[in-house]
């Protein structure tokens, strides 16, 4: 099997209050909503960023969702990558009011790395590659 046609597509959060959690990452991090609709009895609202997408739904009728209480297994968190001063953008955001769980350390001569805390429970990566030369 090749992967030569395989290419990441989206990262899909269950919400509590998706317009609520959409508008947090149009605000907080430049997204833009490109969708809002109802699906399969939820709503579900799309915000696009620059190659990569997050699918913000709401719970449907019948499930029951639960807080996270903490490390679980499954996908841990997702990755942004920041261009420019990484630094001076997460000064940015916590000027904004963005909680960190890590602030900004490198994690080897060529990754600069943060985490955020994103509505319901999410974790994300914030992270800037540097040349090791």
């Amino acid at each position: 099997m090749t992967t030569d046609k395989l290419f990441f597509d989206h990262v899909h959060v269950i919400s509590q209050d998706p317009r609520t959690a959409a508008d947090w990452y149009v605000a907080q991090l430049g997204g833009k909503i490109t969708a809002s609709s109802e699906f399969r009895g939820a709503p579900q609202v799309v915000v696009a960023f620059e190659g990569a997408t997050i699918i913000i739904r709401g719970q449907r009728t019948g499930e029951k969702a639960a807080e996270k209480a903490g490390l679980q297994w499954g996908t841990d968190h997702f990755g942004f990558g920041v261009r420019g001063d990484f630094d001076g953008f997460c000064r940015q955001l916590k000027d904004q009011g963005v909680v960190f769980s890590l602030d900004p350390v490198d994690f080897g001569p060529s990754l600069r790395i943060a985490f955020i805390q994103a509505p319901d429970g999410v974790s994300i990566e914030l992270l800037q590659r540097r040349d090791s030369h």
